[in-house]
């Protein structure tokens, strides 16, 4: 049966295995970004998980994430990394790039590529060096 219109975005897409894929090519071109890894441990597992979590989740996914980890509190989570402008854009270019590979259509593609600018835009806790 094929998802309709009115089914949620993590329906539509294909379920955790969407997600998962979308953020293995993002953290693909993390780890050889000079601005983004420095952020980010040595093993990327944990990080891999929480956001391929957190975004099925948020897409109408199980709420594994937060059985697991709690409310999200992106703000909070993000606190002790100094994101500004350029790791946020960074960030943000990664993400379209690895969304341009997930075969979405439009009307799907524009909803993600808007939460993430303006998820990513709130994230910012530092001025530009």
């Amino acid at each position: 049966m094929t998802p309709g219109p009115d089914s949620s975005l993590y329906d539509r897409v294909g379920g955790e295995a969407w997600f998962v894929a979308l953020v293995d090519r993002f953290y693909d071109l993390v780890e050889g970004d000079p601005v983004l890894r420095p952020l980010y441990p040595e093993d990327l597992t944990g990080p891999r998980d929480h956001l391929a979590g957190f975004l099925a989740q948020r897409w109408g996914g199980p709420p594994k994430y937060s059985e697991a980890r709690g409310h999200p509190r992106l703000r909070l989570r993000h606190a002790p990394f100094a994101i500004g402008p350029a790791e946020r854009n960074a960030w943000l270019r990664h993400m379209s790039s690895a969304l341009a590979a997930g075969q979405l259509d439009d009307q799907d593609r524009a909803e993600l590529e808007a939460f993430f600018d303006s998820t990513s835009t709130m994230l910012i806790n530092r001025e530009e060096r």
